[in-house]
């Protein structure tokens, strides 16, 4: 307007015209891009270094428009203290319009290398060939992928990893749906996959002498740190514990793992802090501490990384199954909190922070359809399954009761969705809680899952396996009251939950 206003009439309808055809393009992908999409395109590593790049040309171009906007209306002509005034708000205006190109240059740059540190391993698992008809879907005909989340609790006096925090999150690729199931740390007596090196060396179960001290460390949370420790039960191989612990819990829960993310619990710690800590109900006070020194006291109120981390890990005259549903609670209000206006208005402090928290073998350029997807799940059902007692016994688990239950929860999870797909589209439709499932698959090599009640053999449970399951889910919302029985009774609900179910 400036240039018109001073007679340069095609220099000026040139500018409005390439403003114009920017805006036009702007709305015009905001109307045709769906934003999750969008969000997974802009963690790509080409559309990072683009805005890194471009952002600052732009900002750099409009502080240049704006001055010589402000020279061709010849401030020389206004009278001193007039011309003064409008220096000062032409240089505060060229300022203002360059900061957001110069911030969104920086984030993209800082986004960057967080990535590029953070998904840097090789990947556990190799890479499926894709055929010519799954070039385009990115989860190569499945309908769930699930990823292990795990804790571990690494430190300077401590060697190895050892994971304290064991959940599976099966997600529908569709809905967002998300199953997380539980493994406790104390599981004893944990099987194998058929044929693989450590079912070799343990083929009646995980078992190890015991310390001088009667502790063990044949439990579940060691299984990483003892693959890595004996390479040469892998022929001389490094490095085998991650991909150990995802076969294994795989074949625990008769699915197929397809990555892991390894979080070291004071590095969530401090990404808590970077987001402004969490709003978490304690029901009753929290002892920690080697001598019990510390505490965090019961209430609703807003917790800093540190006691966060110590309501969610602390034992002290509790155990590890309460502090198993205490975690879920953190990891609810971690879903439920961190919003994008949030990591928006910390995104630095975040960013610094996820460099020291995370260790993952998902692919970067699965990174482009993750986010869309982890996006889905902030607005979908996320439920819970927690395999502690009396659901099961740590010490003699029931596995094929393990993977009847899994694949329960994991089909009602999908035919949930199903459901609401095909209700929206009916005026006035409701949906009923209480949909009967009917999962079948083969939930790993050897093992047959029956859990004793009515079935039909023909549902799949998750792609990518099959779980052999004659269960018929009960409420995804039921609690279990059973107890740790080799079977199931027939009547029995899938112990499913909300999973801020018990939170407050």
């Amino acid at each position: 307007m400036g240039h018109l206003r001073a007679g340069w009439r095609r220099t000026g309808i040139t500018l409005l015209s390439v403003y114009a055809l920017l805006l036009l393009g702007v709305l015009w992908v905001l109307l045709t891009t769906d934003l999750g999409d969008l969000a997974g395109l802009l963690v790509t590593s080409t559309w990072l270094s683009a805005i890194t790049i471009g952002a600052p040309v732009l900002g750099l171009a409009w502080f240049v428009l704006v001055v010589h906007s402000f020279t061709v209306l010849r401030p020389g002509m206004l009278r001193g203290p007039a011309q003064a005034v409008a220096g000062v708000i032409a240089g505060l205006l060229a300022i203002t319009v360059v900061l957001p190109f110069g911030l969104a240059g920086q984030y993209a740059t800082v986004s960057q290398s967080a990535l590029d540190r953070i998904f840097s391993a090789p990947p556990t698992t190799p890479a499926p060939r894709a055929s010519s008809s799954q070039e385009s879907d990115p989860w190569e005909g499945r309908t769930r992928v699930n990823i292990l989340l795990l804790g571990g609790d690494a430190d300077t006096h401590r060697i190895g990893v050892r994971t304290d925090s064991v959940n599976l999150a099966s997600i529908d690729v569709k809905t967002g749906n998300t199953v997380l199931l539980g493994l406790p740390r104390n599981l004893e007596n944990i099987r194998f996959v058929p044929g693989s090196p450590m079912a070799k060396r343990f083929p009646n179960g995980f078992r190890l002498p015991a310390n001088p001290d009667g502790s063990r460390e044949d439990l579940l949370f060691s299984v990483w740190e003892y693959a890595d420790s004996h390479p040469e039960l892998f022929g001389g191989r490094k490095n085998q514990g991650a991909r150990t612990l995802m076969e294994t819990v795989g074949y625990t829960f008769g699915l197929r793992v397809d990555w892991y993310a390894l979080v070291n619990m004071w590095g969530l710690a401090r990404l808590i802090d970077a987001i402004g800590g969490l709003r978490l109900t304690v029901p009753q006070d929290i002892v920690f501490g080697k001598y019990n020194e510390g505490l965090v006291k019961a209430g609703t109120r807003r917790l800093g990384g540190a006691d966060t981390m110590w309501f969610a890990r602390s034992r002290t005259f509790s155990d590890d199954y309460t502090r198993m549903g205490r975690q879920r609670c953190v990891l609810s209000a971690l879903l439920q909190q961190a919003d994008p206006a949030t990591v928006l208005s910390r995104f630095n402090r975040i960013a610094l922070a996820t460099r020291e928290l995370l260790r993952t073998d998902i692919p970067r350029p699965m990174l482009e359809h993750l986010v869309p997807l982890a996006l889905k799940v902030k607005s979908a059902e996320v439920t819970s399954v927690q395999f502690v007692p009396p659901l099961i016994s740590t010490g003699y688990p029931d596995w094929t009761k393990i993977r009847a239950i899994t694949a329960k929860a994991v089909h009602t999870s999908s035919t949930a969705s199903a459901s609401r797909e095909r209700l929206a589209a009916t005026p006035g439709a409701t949906v009923s809680p209480s949909a009967t499932a009917t999962p079948r698959g083969t939930a790993s090599p050897g093992a047959t899952v029956s859990s004793g009640a009515t079935a039909s053999p023909s549902a799949t449970a998750s792609s990518g396996t099959t779980a052999s399951s004659s269960a018929t889910a009960g409420p995804s919302r039921a609690r279990n009251t059973g107890t740790a029985s080799k079977t199931a009774k027939p009547t029995e609900p899938a112990p499913v939950k909300e999973i801020n179910e018990g939170c407050a």
